[in-house]
C-alpha cells in the first residue's frame, strides 16, 4: 500500500481564514440578525441578549475590519449607529443556512 501524505492546512488555506473570521458565537449571530437587513446598535445588542456592550463593539469592528459590514453614523442627538452587510458579508448567508441545517439535526 503506497503512503499517502497527509495534506496538511496552511495558514493562507481558505478554511483556516473564513474560521478565524467566523469563529466564536457572537460573530455568527451577528451575521445571522444582518442578513435581514440593516440593525441599529441598540437592536443587535437587544437581539443578544447576554453579549456586553465591549464585546460587540469589539465583534462589530472586527467584522468591519474584515470589509463584512458597512457602519453608517448619523449625526443626531444620540448618535445613531447602523450596520449592513457588505456584497461579500451577504456571501456568508449560505454559511449561516449551513449551520442552522445542521443544528437542527443535533
Amino acid at each position: 500500500m503506497a503512503d499517502k501524505k497527509e495534506k496538511v492546512c496552511e495558514p493562507e488555506c481558505p478554511v483556516i481564514r473564513t474560521a478565524k473570521i467566523i469563529e466564536g458565537k457572537w460573530t455568527t449571530l451577528i451575521v445571522r440578525d444582518l442578513l435581514g437587513g440593516k440593525k441599529r446598535y441598540s437592536e443587535l445588542q437587544r437581539s443578544l441578549l447576554t453579549i456586553s456592550p465591549k464585546l460587540l463593539a469589539e465583534r462589530l469592528r472586527m467584522l468591519e475590519k474584515n470589509k463584512l459590514i458597512i457602519r453608517t453614523v448619523y449625526p443626531t442627538v444620540p448618535v445613531t449607529t447602523e450596520y449592513e452587510l457588505t456584497p461579500l458579508g451577504k456571501k456568508l448567508k449560505k454559511v449561516i443556512l449551513s449551520m442552522s441545517e445542521f443544528g437542527q439535526l443535533l
